[in-house]
């Protein structure tokens, strides 16, 4: 069975990862799993530049075929902040309490659409033979008036989804794999690589 390197450390993620991904004949590792480590700079300037750049990196060290995400939360009042430097705003070493205190504040003067906001995850693969396949989806909601949920992390507590009444930090695991960006992207891809399968 040929073998898929997802480029992450998180073994929470590759719990989706696999779940999601398990019916395409891969065998599917994580950078640890597949005894690979590497020290990636994201510069790219969009979560489909980061994406590729980890898949691209990832795969000169394994020589096989490499996936790999880049995710992250904007906000239409803040032209898009946090954007791409989601992890990264306003300093690694500020919790997402503070992040999200700062966010809401930010927001005070803005009402109803205004507050509209998605999460994004792009996902590049990076094939044998150098081809590589790309897809994106979003989670879309409103940024909350307060944090609200213990589920998730970072920015889930302040993104409140209209259709289910609560924020993404509220959610049951159930009711988020419905609606995950990250989890709409895979089978996005799972649906492209099939087809490239099929192709052959």
């Amino acid at each position: 069975m040929k073998r898929m390197i997802f480029a992450t450390g998180n073994e929470n993620k590759m719990v989706e990862i696999r779940e999601i991904l398990g019916e395409l004949p891969l065998e599917i590792l994580s950078m640890k799993q597949a005894g690979i480590t590497a020290d990636i700079v994201e510069d790219g300037n969009t979560f489909e530049e980061n994406a590729l750049i980890k898949a691209r990196e990832v795969c000169k060290l394994a020589g096989e075929m490499v996936m790999a995400d880049d995710s992250g939360l904007e906000i239409d009042y803040l032209n898009g902040e946090p954007g791409i430097y989601s992890a990264r705003y306003m300093g690694e070493d500020t919790s997402y309490e503070i992040k999200n205190r700062n966010i809401i504040e930010r927001l005070s003067g803005a009402e109803g659409k205004e507050r509209s906001a998605r999460f994004v995850c792009n996902i590049a693969a990076v094939l044998e033979d150098g081809r590589v396949i790309q897809r994106e989806a979003y989670m879309e909601g409103l940024i909350a008036k307060e944090p609200a949920g213990n589920g998730g992390f970072g920015y889930d507590p302040i993104l409140y989804l209209p259709e289910f009444g609560k924020t993404s930090a509220e959610l049951t695991m159930e009711e988020k794999n419905q609606i995950s960006h990250r989890g709409k992207a895979l089978e996005a891809m799972k649906k492209a690589l099939k087809e490239e399968e099929a192709g052959k």
